[in-house]
């Protein structure tokens, strides 16, 4: 189990709310990574494996335009799993991966080309879509390693940017629209508000 993990279901336990995973290329790996925490089920809700693209927007809502538009290797649809799991399992927050672990590129997008979500309480679904105007952040990965690598920092990426996000909001640093992450690993990406 990861630092990650522990840290984001103590946080996520002592504020008592609550999880959801929604997995694309990790295939459940952040699913496993959280229940392999003693007392994962305090917090942690359950999660979604939608690899297959029509399952994004079957079971998590993610617009179908936006899929054919961009693909579901896109910063968007990464926000959108992360919210449409949240609101499917009942969880305050939500948590999505998307990506190309490769080893061939995918619609156009290199091996290693990986966004994870996180969407909090405040999203607004006012008529059925989400603003994100509450605590929601996106972070565009650009990964080097082989297949497995690339999943793995994956699921530390995305629970590590859950971690900033419980951090932040717990000590009241954000305040409505989250800041954009800009590393060298990630491409700065800040959804349209």
């Amino acid at each position: 189990m990861t630092y990650e993990a522990v840290e984001a279901l103590r946080l996520l336990t002592e504020r008592g709310e609550s999880l959801a995973v929604a997995e694309s290329l990790t295939g459940g790996l952040v699913a496993a990574e959280l229940v392999a925490v003693p007392g994962a089920s305090k917090a942690f809700r359950g999660s979604v494996t939608a690899y297959a693209t029509e399952l994004k927007h079957r079971l998590l809502g993610v617009d179908a335009d936006l899929l054919a538009g961009h693909g579901p290797v896109h910063p968007e649809v990464a926000l959108a799993m992360a919210d449409g799991v949240r609101d499917a399992l009942g969880a305050d927050w939500g948590v999505a991966t998307t990506g190309v672990a490769g080893p061939e590129p995918q619609d156009g997008q290199p091996v290693g080309t990986v966004y994870v979500a996180v969407v909090g309480p405040g999203a607004d679904h006012s008529q059925g879509a989400a603003d994100f105007a509450g605590s929601h952040k996106v972070a565009a990965l650009r990964l080097n390693g082989d297949r497995s690598e690339i999943r793995m920092e994956s699921v530390r990426s995305v629970l590590g940017l859950l971690v900033e996000e419980l951090v932040g909001a717990h000590s009241g640093e954000r305040t409505g629209k989250a800041r954009a992450q800009d590393t060298e690993q990630n491409g700065g990406y800040k959804p349209p508000h």
